[in-house]
């Protein structure tokens, strides 16, 4: 309904993108951040956008892009942790173990939470069970996989 009265609402495209990728519609989320970003390239939020981009092309397992979109993220918003961690994520299934390990740190340093503190804490504050199963899935074959390779303990 917002995007019927403002088709230029980035935020709403970014929300419904968000909801997309979370009920499984994981292209829609794609498109939805790639127009949210064309109508708004200096939005202040640009690294959250990017930062969507780049976990969907994580849990497509195209992790050379993946990458790509989650630098453009960490440069656009450094003091984002979620952003940090899942370029860990990325930069271990790459294969960039260094890379991924300084990620993580500074993921937890920058958390206001331990939830990076081991992948059952995770799981808990994020809540991935509650998702449908498809995405969870995704998450647990990918970003988990890759926080796992990139030194995060299980307990």
């Amino acid at each position: 309904m917002a995007l019927s009265f403002n088709p230029n609402a980035v935020s709403s495209l970014h929300s419904l993108a968000y909801c997309k990728f979370f009920i499984g519609s994981i292209e829609e989320a794609i498109s939805l951040e790639e127009q949210a970003v064309r109508r708004s390239p200096r939005d202040p939020f640009i690294g959250v956008r990017y930062r969507q981009i780049g976990l969907v092309r994580l849990v497509q397992s195209r992790t050379n892009e993946a990458v790509v979109w989650l630098e453009k993220a960490r440069n656009a918003n450094r003091a984002h942790s979620d952003i940090r961690a899942q370029l860990a994520s990325a930069y271990a299934l790459a294969g960039q173990t260094e890379r991924a390990a300084t990620e993580l740190a500074e993921a937890r340093r920058l958390s206001g939470d331990d939830r990076f503190s081991s992948l059952a804490r995770l799981r808990a504050v994020e809540n991935y069970e509650g998702l449908v199963p498809k995405v969870h899935a995704l998450l647990e074959a990918t970003y988990i996989a890759g926080l796992r390779r990139a030194g995060m303990p299980e307990e």
